[in-house]
């Protein structure tokens, strides 16, 4: 297992720029699953309490 320090180097340098990058797709991903989730609640909201009316 004779690596390349120069090989190592290069690719540290690769990974320290994609975590300097940050967690942009699983923020991505969060925001569109709850976009989704408040979505389907104003579906079911609309849909199912309001042609309901008032409890009394």
């Amino acid at each position: 297992m004779n690596e390349d320090p120069n090989e190592l180097a290069k690719e540290d340098a690769k990974l320290d720029e994609i975590v300097r990058r940050g967690p942009s797709g699983a923020i991505a991903l969060a925001g569109i699953s709850t976009a989704i989730v408040i979505g389907l609640w104003f579906v079911f909201y609309f849909a199912v309490f309001l042609p309901r009316g008032v409890l009394q």
